[in-house]
């Protein structure tokens, strides 16, 4: 059985030194001799000696505690994707041996007034915002604390504050670059609500890849939906029962991508033969949708290491104007795009990754 761990005064008291002295040396306060940290430290190393962190966090007047704001608008659907980004962020702050609080807030005046109270308590030394509206008061309302804070996405304007995103008007380019030399002519777009940046990005990418491939944008085609595999469904229906359905849809999310494929079946139609769909944010459940769903795959684990990694550097006290990254989404194709012509739906089968 192992030796109960000693507490400080305890490893004093063993030492033959002050409380304070063997308090300064493990936290390597300049004042105390290189020789003597060393000595503490080897001696609490072989007591088991393990700091107090509440007390520690209150003598240096840091918290060491970031919160993850979680928007209630995502819902229960979304939590693989909120599991991958907490796990990215989770790790940037155990190198540091700091906590992470999660908390559910939306922009509502209500939530705003928790985030003020949350932050004006002192138990967290920054925030990371997700899924921003065009202009989001919660952005605003952590310019005016001055409580250091990161943005999972953008707003309309973006300049003044730190963030890190995906560029999805680029992906949807992509998705619809992609349809259109599989022959797809007709493509159907399943959006969510458009006060969120993200959606109107999205929507403006399968727009502006329409253009570049000659196709005409037809207002029948878009459905603005909210973003469960629910509200993918109902989308989906609707273009499908058109006079002239899309022989593609993409999807701003995967899960609404998993409730058109829903739909699909509904209507007795094969997924990447008789109509292809390509959702957004490569989610580990595409690969078990039946078919396994094709995508344009965001990194998620990486998206909360990097979160991490610039709110720290925030909190130690970098320009947080210098932390704008957008980085690129790429297509992961499976098996539910193929070209229009049914006979040619299997083709390059033996490339795909989901293929033995």
């Amino acid at each position: 059985m192992g030796e109960k761990s000693v507490n400080l005064k305890a490893l004093a008291a063993h030492l033959d030194l002050t409380v304070s002295t063997v308090s300064r040396a493990l936290n390597d306060y300049s004042d105390i001799s290189p020789a003597t940290r060393e000595r503490v430290k080897l001696a609490a190393d072989q007591l088991g000696y393990r700091p107090n962190q509440n007390a520690r966090r209150l003598s240096i007047g840091t918290p060491e505690t970031v919160c993850y704001l979680m928007p209630r608008q995502i819902g229960p659907n979304a939590q693989p994707f909120v599991a991958q980004l907490l796990a990215g962020l989770g790790e940037a702050l155990n190198e540091r041996n700091w906590d992470l609080l999660v908390s559910q807030a939306d922009a509502s005046v209500g939530d705003l007034a928790s985030i003020e109270r949350l932050v004006r308590s002192g138990r967290i030394a920054g925030l990371v915002i997700s899924r921003p509206l065009k202009n989001d008061p919660r952005v605003n309302l952590m310019q005016s604390l001055g409580c250091p804070f990161v943005v999972h996405g953008r707003t309309e304007k973006c300049d003044d504050y730190a963030w890190y995103d995906v560029d999805g008007e680029d992906a949807f380019v992509t998705a619809i670059n992609h349809l259109a030399r599989l022959g797809h002519r007709r493509i159907g777009f399943i959006g969510a609500p458009l006060q969120y940046q993200f959606a109107q990005e999205r929507l403006d990418g399968y727009i502006r890849g329409l253009t570049h491939n000659g196709l005409a944008h037809e207002t029948e085609l878009v459905q603005i939906a909210e973003f469960t595999d629910e509200g993918g469904t109902a989308a989906a229906g609707i273009l499908m029962d058109l006079l002239q359905p899309p022989t593609a849809l993409v999807c701003v999310t995967d899960m609404m991508a998993l409730g058109a494929l829903e739909a699909l079946h509904a209507r007795k139609l094969t997924p990447g033969k008789d109509v292809s769909v390509i959702g957004y944010d490569g989610l580990h459940f595409g690969k078990h949708a039946n078919p396994p769903l094709t995508t344009m795959a965001q990194p998620q684990a990486h998206a909360g290491r990097r979160l991490g990694d610039i709110l720290l550097s925030i909190i130690d006290g970098a320009d947080p104007t210098k932390f704008h990254e957008l980085q690129r989404a790429h297509l992961v194709q499976r098996s539910t795009d193929g070209p229009v012509s049914s006979n040619a739906g299997q083709a390059n089968v033996s490339e795909r990754e989901d293929s033995p």
